[in-house]
């Protein structure tokens, strides 16, 4: 598949980021180019010598410049088949040239759409005919045919020209693949476009996702499991663990992004300066205060066994002081994010813990951006598409449904609980008491069970602490649980069949309870 040094470039080309030198070494080496229309006096304008496309079809571009390439001159050039003695009989019997590189990027589509004030004669002057046209023939005869369409690639088809007169079937099978894969996109951009001007709809008939490959890492949730990173395009908006970047620490593994995802989703959630511990995707502490070190230190201490090789997420930038909480003997932390570190903080944490060359320190910048609206989650045989459950809960719409009312440190307590429970896997139960995690119980077959370990997880301090539950209680029975251990208030959603029967048990026990109105399962 070695091809005949390259002679002819055509180039026509809507980004023009490198391409006079790009265009420039071409020529040193040799190379006639060939191009249309903007991009013809863009190389003009440089010095170089360039014959326009028009001329050598004898067909005027035409249409406000719709039809420039569209040509058998133009394609039987590119598609050509270097060791066919008919195919180059044709092309010497129609006075055809040979283009063994064609240089391609297409109308700026995505970028068009993107903008709020587009119009839809607008977006339609954008899809790009020529451009696919052009790259899908030479990436089709890539055996003779080298196709450029990033800018990014200029300088491996360049440094090529250069040592060999042309390109290794390698490289032209590797550019061959990119320009499919541009193409793909591209036409899938086009189609979701129109797909929401003809038929808006919250859940259209097909929902395109395109990932590319970011890292291969270490393994998957265990070791005998492969595993990769793959990043949404277009990137995703706000902070998330894709685009963060990484300050120290090895490469980080699979469970460890589950867990730094889950650690900045809470710590998102989270007003007043906040810290979240996470274990095995669930917060095991939690705390918020105004001083970012006192969160900390509570929020480690909300289950000090369990946070022992644990994730952190913080709201804030971690300070010196933060810092020096996190790596006081006895702590060991596997990975950290936050929107950003002070030097000093870096350096404690790079040089002080004795777990300091392991430590993963990720920054992922502000948090003020929305997180992402929908979520997806792969079911054997397809895709489970919803809304990501972002909605802040109003506070004006819950309800005191019991004869005995709260204090005002009962309401604050209640409401840092339920910004965490909805955090926690299902059936989950939430203790808290100062804006701390006191206990959890996560992911139960039942919200007896769920109650029964936070309660003993919380241990001595349970008594005086404020309970949250994720979902309605079905019956009173952990209300009498909780009664037992000493918790002085509880927040739910409400919606049981038997919430008489509840409110009547809290009332009994002279424990105020908010209804919600809303459900927060996390499956």
């Amino acid at each position: 598949m070695q091809s005949s040094p390259i002679k002819r470039a055509l180039i026509s080309v809507s980004d023009k980021l490198g391409l006079a030198e790009f265009a420039s070494g071409l020529a040193t080496a040799g190379v006639e180019l060939y191009s249309t229309g903007g991009t013809r006096k863009f190389l003009e304008g440089t010095g170089l010598k360039v014959r326009d496309v028009g001329e050598y079809t004898q067909f005027p571009e035409m249409l406000d410049g719709r039809v420039k390439t569209l040509h058998p001159k133009i394609f039987g050039g590119i598609l050509a088949r270097h060791d066919r003695p008919d195919d180059l009989a044709a092309i010497a019997a129609h006075q055809i040239v040979l283009f063994e590189l064609v240089v391609v990027n297409l109308y700026p589509f995505e970028a068009t759409v993107a903008r709020a004030d587009v119009t839809f004669a607008e977006a339609v002057e954008q899809i790009d005919i020529g451009g696919p046209s052009l790259i899908r023939a030479a990436a089709k005869n890539h055996a003779f045919t080298t196709v450029a369409t990033d800018t990014s690639q200029y300088a491996s088809i360049l440094e090529q020209v250069r040592v060999h007169g042309g390109t290794t079937p390698e490289l032209r099978r590797q550019l061959a693949l990119a320009a499919f894969e541009r193409t793909a996109r591209y036409d899938q951009a086009i189609s979701q476009y129109l797909a929401a001007q003809i038929e808006p709809a919250q859940f259209p008939r097909h929902w395109h996702v395109e990932l590319r490959r970011k890292e291969v890492l270490r393994y998957g949730e265990n070791p005998h499991q492969q595993a990769a990173l793959y990043a949404q395009t277009p990137p995703a908006q706000g902070a998330n663990l894709v685009a963060a970047e990484q300050l120290a620490g090895k490469e980080l593994s699979y469970n460890n992004l589950l867990d730094l995802d889950s650690a900045l989703a809470i710590a998102r959630s989270l007003l007043e300066p906040g810290a979240v511990v996470i274990k095995h995707n669930n917060p095991c502490g939690a705390a918020t205060a105004d001083d970012l070190s006192v969160a900390t230190r509570a929020a480690l201490d909300g289950d000090p066994v369990s946070a022992f090789g644990s994730v952190l997420g913080f709201n804030r930038t971690v300070d010196a002081r933060t810092a020096e909480v996190l790596a006081e003997p006895g702590r060991f932390v596997e990975a950290i994010v936050a929107p950003d570190y002070e030097p000093l903080a870096l350096e404690i944490l790079t040089t002080r813990p004795k777990w300091k060359a392991n430590v993963r320190l990720m920054k992922v910048g502000s948090l003020s951006d929305a997180p992402a609206e929908w979520q997806l989650r792969q079911i054997e045989g397809g895709m489970l598409v919803q809304q990501a459950d972002a909605a802040e809960d109003t506070t004006s719409q819950w309800k005191v449904v019991t004869t005995t009312t709260l204090g005002a440190e009962q309401w604050a307590d209640l409401r840092f609980a339920w910004a965490i429970v909805r955090h926690v896997k299902s059936n989950a139960i939430l203790l808290a008491r100062g804006r701390a995690v006191l206990g959890v119980g996560a992911g139960q077959m039942s919200r007896v069970d769920s109650t029964e370990i936070a309660i003993k997880k919380a241990g001595d301090r349970v008594a005086g602490s404020v309970l949250a539950s994720d979902a309605f209680f079905p019956f009173p029975d952990s209300i009498h649980q909780a009664a037992a251990a000493g918790i002085t208030a509880i927040i739910q959603p409400g919606g049981s069949k038997r919430d008489d029967e509840v409110i009547a048990a809290c009332n009994e026990h002279k424990i105020p309870m908010i209804f919600t109105g809303h459900r927060h399962f996390k499956h």
